[in-house]
């Protein structure tokens, strides 16, 4: 699997959540089943919000290679309030194939995160 990052945009860059450590975090917390349609994300830029690259077609077709290679069984990250911290991919392939619920684990209490007021091109990938 590739080197994945959580980015939520700051004032000086990104504040960066390593998805493995997230993973690795959150392995144990029990699995709830989470309206598909009430993920706020779904409608706005996620993957390209904040950053200079731009929406193109291979990009998109990047995106989508990706949406069909998810596995459905493996639950979504969601933080203490609810955001999308793991499992985009794998929420657009349920909303593609109609699927009211996805399964998710939330954390209880914010989680910091590894890196603060960072570049996405300036974490090891």
């Amino acid at each position: 699997m590739r080197k994945q990052y959580h980015l939520r945009p700051t004032e000086r860059g990104f504040d960066a959540w390593d998805v493995d450590r997230l993973i690795a975090l959150s392995r144990g917390f029990p699995i709830e089943q989470v309206a598909v349609g009430a993920i706020r994300e779904i409608d706005t830029e996620y993957w390209f919000q904040g950053s200079a690259e731009v929406p193109t077609v291979r990009k998109v077709v990047e995106h989508t290679r990706l949406i069909s290679e998810v596995d459905l069984s493996h639950p979504i990250i969601l933080s203490h309030d609810g955001r999308v911290m793991d499992g985009m991919h794998r929420i657009a392939r349920a909303l593609l194939e109609g699927h009211a619920e996805i399964s998710a684990v939330r954390f209880p209490t914010p989680t910091e995160p590894d890196y603060r007021n960072c570049l996405p091109h300036e974490l090891p990938y």
